[in-house]
């Protein structure tokens, strides 16, 4: 882009967001998204200031792994604020689910409202790519499957009535997000890592369908090619020189910050016609066509379209027919009134 456009976030004074996953990555990008909207961000994760454990010099990790990287959940909380909303740190450990419910207590007794939660937290054991399901770590797998499923789960268990009587009471439609990778229900490469990307969007079907009265939407989200800390890390790059990396891979020439998916967030949170939307999976890219909205850098990176050019149009993304398989089964035409 030859003329990097300029943001202006949408107005979300007065909103309040539970970020679950906020400490790097996508969540961190959306709690920054709705801070500089004006919102106030309970920002959560496991990684803390005062549990970090530096790692050893000069090592090379997988992107994949988050152990012992720099960022915590204080500095993001941190960097929500500097933006100009309110960002609250909430060291806390997803599947717990006593500690869940009583961050969602303490939500509750300190605003009194809850407008958007944001399902982030992703595999915390590396996953053994390159292998079929019946040579896999079957322990790292099941394991993967807490970390991720449960944790959503739990959150959006707790944290719905909130929403629900939020909505009710200021009349501003709620909003769940399942943040996922890819917005089709195509294999991904890996048994356990296919089944967990694409749960989180069945997840968002099933929320939505249940909420579908109580004006708050779920839907699920996918960025693109990340420019996350750990993928900056992995290519040996910063955000300041990050085009060095398209040399290694040039597919990265396409790729977005974790703010790009954020401010996708802050502006479906934003749209008075939300509910039109609720139980389907999109896209940052899509989303950014749609509300107009661009990255950190004000360029607009489209994975789609490049996709598409690179390898052609195979990526087959959840469209209207699609969602006819989806609506209109047993459930709603034996019992239409539940719930």
């Amino acid at each position: 882009m030859t003329n990097p456009e300029t943001y202006r976030p949408p107005d979300l004074r007065g909103r309040v967001a539970l970020v679950a996953g906020a400490t790097r990555g996508v969540g961190r990008g959306t709690a920054l998204a709705l801070g500089e909207a004006g919102a106030t961000v309970y920002c959560t994760g496991r990684s803390t200031r005062a549990n970090r454990v530096p790692r050893e010099p000069g090592k090379k990790v997988s992107p994949h792994s988050h152990a012992h990287r720099p960022e915590t959940v204080e500095e993001t909380a941190e960097m929500v604020t500097a933006r100009g909303g309110k960002g609250i740190a909430c060291v806390l450990d997803h599947t717990d689910a006593k500690k869940v419910e009583e961050l969602v207590a303490k939500i509750r007794a300190e605003q009194g409202l809850l407008h958007v939660v944001v399902n982030d937290i992703s595999e915390l054991v590396h996953a053994d790519f390159g292998k079929t399901f019946w040579n896999l770590n079957i322990e790292n797998g099941l394991g993967n499957l807490r970390n991720v499923l449960h944790t959503h789960i739990l959150t959006s268990h707790f944290a719905g009535p909130l929403l629900i009587e939020t909505a009710e009471k200021s009349k501003v439609t709620g909003l769940i997000v399942e943040i996922g990778d890819g917005d089709s229900y195509t294999y991904r490469g890996h048994f356990f890592y296919d089944l967990i990307k694409t749960s989180v969007i069945r997840m968002a079907f099933a929320m939505g369908y249940e909420l579908r009265k109580k004006n708050v939407a779920a839907v699920a989200l996918t960025p693109g090619f990340l420019r996350s800390e750990a993928m900056l890390e992995y290519f040996g790059v910063t955000e300041t020189d990050w085009q060095e990396a398209v040399k290694q891979d040039a597919n990265y020439a396409e790729s977005e910050t974790p703010l790009f998916a954020g401010r996708a967030i802050a502006a479906l949170s934003a749209d008075p016609q939300l509910m039109k939307k609720t139980g389907r999976v999109f896209s940052s890219w899509g989303l950014s066509d749609e509300y107009g909205y661009c990255d950190a850098d004000g360029r607009r990176p489209h994975w789609g379209r490049h996709y598409v050019k690179q390898f052609g149009d195979t990526m087959k993304s959840c469209g209207d027919t699609f969602y006819e398989h989806w609506s209109d089964g047993a459930i709603s035409v034996v019992f239409p009134d539940w719930p």
